[in-house]
């Protein structure tokens, strides 16, 4: 069994203040916002404000909206710490489950008390597995490590110095919709009117990003082509979350509309869109700023949004000077989460979004993740808990818990076929929070252990 000490937790009360304060909201959406992302981030895209105030903006943020602050905590700490849960009895109710033949042959399992660090229950927790979309959990950490919550990913509009020509730049922000595009048609609009330019040549530069723009599964209602520049996460109808048909250059397409948009606005076009750079010496005309990263985070963790992930990836692969591709994002993510003193061992992100079978993490890490998310040394990584669908509730568990898991359980979901995991917190009888990941890699069929795993995370809650 690896050394849980290297990463545990040295203050305890605290942390039994958050879970005690997590029992007592936890179906009424995020502990530190009061509120429920999965409903709101589309208002907290469009408002000058939103998402939860964990740090202040670092100076290259300042020109940015400021998030909105933070509400005071809901419950004090004990004054002692409490004994953890025994191991004993976890184990009892936990191993039962793990033999269910659903989960298929292969399962591990890590159950750790958050205050503590204390190891509750271990299978195979060291294995690396294959964890699907809860690799989320580990690619939402690294990037709010790398950006801080209070990061806004921008789109630009940047004219040549003669203001002949626009470019529009693409910035990482996959949510991107047209509401916004409409507000930065505006400025740039004006700004062209401003100097009595009516006609202009327009361009698209993705030049941040690199590698291959398709995920290695392929062509995928899953994933849009990975672009800096998209809107609606390049969907082709209305959907905001889950499967969809989507484009097959966001890129180009966004292009497209922002042209139409000016036309509107009585700025012609000599040729465009067309692929390019930004002019070195160019003039920023225009910029729209997505929400916060802490929403998100939260929005990537409860719907299980696999092109947010990416974009997340990429993010951390930016502030950690690497190529904003795969394999840069890789190397991003493993360094950062290092940095945080996690057991990584030889764990692989080979992707953001957990689509991957190259993806390789253990249940020990995914813990040791969750426990650090609730550190109060790490209030940067609280989302990474706030984020988290809520049994019964919100998301991807929102048809999914048992009778007394609904509201207590907080967890997020993956599958691939033949792969099923479950990886979160639970609140338990006596107001403890845990922490825990449930990975099975050879079930029957897809999606047939989930609710094996869902069993298992409600035996947390005697």
């Amino acid at each position: 069994m690896p050394d849980q000490r290297t990463w545990q937790l040295t203050a305890g009360a605290a942390a039994v203040g958050l879970a005690v304060a997590a029992g007592a909201v936890a179906a009424a959406g995020p502990w530190d916002s009061g509120q429920r992302t999965a409903e709101r981030d589309r208002v907290a895209a469009l408002s000058p404000t939103g998402g939860a105030h964990h740090q202040a903006p670092a100076p290259a943020e300042a020109d940015g909206p400021a998030p909105a602050p933070s509400a005071p905590g809901v419950l004090a700490a004990p004054a002692a710490p409490v004994a953890a849960p025994a191991p004993a009895p976890l184990a009892k109710a936990i191993e039962p489950l793990l033999r269910d033949p659903r989960l298929g042959p292969v399962v591990t399992a890590s159950v750790i008390d958050v205050s503590s660090g204390k190891q509750l229950y271990g299978k195979g927790q060291a294995t690396l597995m294959t964890p699907a979309s809860t690799i989320k959990i580990a690619t939402a950490a690294a990037a709010l490590s790398a950006r801080g919550p209070a990061h806004r990913i921008p789109t630009t509009a940047v004219a040549a110095p003669d203001y002949s020509a626009i470019t529009l730049v693409g910035g990482g922000d996959p949510t991107l919709d047209m509401a916004r595009l409409r507000i930065l048609a505006d400025s740039t609009a004006q700004a062209l009117r401003e100097h009595g330019v009516s006609t202009i040549r327009l361009s698209y530069d993705t030049s941040l990003y690199s590698g291959p723009v398709r995920h290695p599964i392929g062509s995928n209602d899953n994933i849009a082509p990975v672009s800096p520049l998209m809107i609606n996460e390049g969907r082709l109808d209305d959907s905001t979350s889950g499967p969809a048909p989507r484009g097959a250059d966001p890129a180009r397409d966004t292009a497209a509309a922002f042209l139409g948009m000016l036309g509107v606005r009585g700025i012609n076009t000599e040729s465009g869109p067309v692929p390019g750079k930004a002019p070195v010496k160019g003039v920023p005309v225009g910029k729209t700023l997505s929400a916060p990263l802490s929403a998100l985070v939260e929005r990537t963790l409860t719907n299980s949004d696999n092109d947010i992930a990416e974009a997340l990836a990429r993010q951390t692969a930016i502030a950690g000077g690497r190529p904003a591709s795969f394999a840069g994002a890789q190397a991003a993510v493993t360094e950062r989460l290092k940095r945080l003193k996690l057991p990584v061992g030889k764990a692989v992100f080979a992707d953001g979004s957990g689509l991957n079978r190259g993806d390789k993490v253990s249940a020990t890490l995914l813990t040791a993740l969750l426990a650090r998310a609730a550190d109060p040394a790490h209030p940067e990584l609280r989302p990474v808990l706030t984020g988290l669908p809520v049994a019964g509730f919100t998301g991807t568990l929102t048809g999914r818990s048992e009778a007394r898991s609904a509201g207590l359980v907080r967890a997020k979901t993956g599958s691939l076929t033949g792969v099923d995991t479950l990886a979160g917190t639970a609140v338990s009888s006596d107001g403890r929070l845990l922490a825990f990941a449930f990975m099975a890699g050879r079930t029957p069929a897809y999606g047939a252990g989930r609710p094996a795993l869902d069993r298992m995370a409600s035996a947390l809650i005697p």
